[in-house]
């Protein structure tokens, strides 16, 4: 799972019918100092997060099955918004 920050919507009003009715953000990669990486994506919304949140998202395979539908185009999904992150890193 990645550490993202949510910096906008996607609106299309013409998509792939298994996307009909989702919502899609666009995201970007953080690391654990909360420092934002130039890698931006879009995302499938599975939690209802909004824009400025931090959020969990899970990548590959996983990020269909989140989406519960294993033939959808998706590689991305968002699936937890983050209330706090505790770690210790290397100085």
């Amino acid at each position: 799972m990645l550490i993202c920050k949510v910096i906008g919507n996607v609106w299309a009003t013409r998509k792939e019918e298994t996307l009909s009715g989702e919502k899609l953000m666009v995201v970007q990669r953080m690391d654990l100092d909360e420092k934002v990486s130039d890698e931006i994506f879009i995302a499938i919304d599975c939690v209802g997060a909004g824009i400025g949140e931090q959020v969990l998202v899970t990548t590959g395979s996983s990020a269909r099955m989140a989406l519960r539908n294993k033939n959808a185009p998706v590689d991305a999904s968002i699936v937890g918004i983050i209330d706090e992150v505790q770690a210790q890193t290397k100085s």
